[in-house]
């Protein structure tokens, strides 16, 4: 009777192992992703636009000085003031004056003794940043500024209006990606590989630089020039970037 059950028990333990393979997971039994990585060619491309700035951007303003410091940040006020009226009776809009510093500064008189404890003055100091939108008036400004009573130019800039870096923004991201699959198919054509698809892009900054002319820039007091001042703008880069990974076979 025990030799009958044991011949039974080894037919059966044949089929329950057939029956418990097949019971198994489809995923347990399908190959791991991460042994056979999808074949890629991985680009970097750029994408450059040269183009002639139509914001001007000019940082300027007054210093005064007097022992009292009361009356230089009254006669600075005073100044300011005849400095922004003539501005925005000239057609430039109040938001596109914009304060960027002020300071008041005291300076010792290196004659006495001990060295330096007595202030020989104060030095007041305000400035602005006006955006210039009609580019050509650039000159114009700090020209009605210094005329009226502005000595301090510390920057003059350009840049792109809003309007202008959308659309520029949009052809320099295209040329990248132009530039990046010709780098890949140069690359695919190479290796004898062929490009199938695109498993991932990622689109970089695009950049939009602010070019300052320091020729403009006197660390002295100015007065108001005999001729018009000249403002060259020249031209900006905008730049972009795009990293893609291109399915091969």
């Amino acid at each position: 009777m025990v030799k009958t059950m044991e011949k039974k028990i080894s037919r059966l333990v044949p089929a329950l192992l057939l029956i418990s393979l097949a019971l198994l997971p489809v995923t347990a039994m399908a190959s791991d992703p991460a042994a056979c990585p999808e074949a890629i060619i991985s680009v970097t491309g750029n994408g450059e636009i040269l183009t002639a700035p139509d914001i001007g951007l000019a940082t300027l303003g007054v210093r005064t000085e007097n022992p009292d410091v009361k009356t230089a940040q009254q006669e600075n006020a005073k100044i300011m003031d005849g400095i922004i009226s003539a501005l925005l009776a000239a057609g430039i809009p109040r938001e596109d004056i914009q304060t960027v510093s002020y300071t008041i500064y005291p300076v010792y008189d290196d004659n006495t003794r001990p060295f330096g404890v007595k202030i020989k003055y104060y030095q007041v100091t305000s400035m602005v940043t006006v955006t210039v939108r009609d580019i050509t008036r650039t000159g114009e400004v700090i020209d009605l500024a210094v005329n009226n009573g502005a000595n301090q130019v510390s920057s003059v800039g350009f840049s792109l209006s809003p309007e202008k870096e959308k659309g520029l923004r949009s052809q320099a991201l295209t040329q990248a990606i132009a530039n990046a699959r010709t780098d890949a198919d140069v690359t695919a054509a190479a290796t004898g590989v062929a490009i199938t698809g695109v498993k991932s892009v990622n689109v970089g900054s695009v950049y939009v630089p602010v070019y300052y002319d320091n020729r403009y820039v006197s660390a002295t007091e100015m007065k108001p020039a005999a001729a018009p001042t000249s403002i060259e703008a020249g031209q900006i880069t905008v730049t972009a970037q795009v990293s893609i990974s291109y399915l091969i076979k």
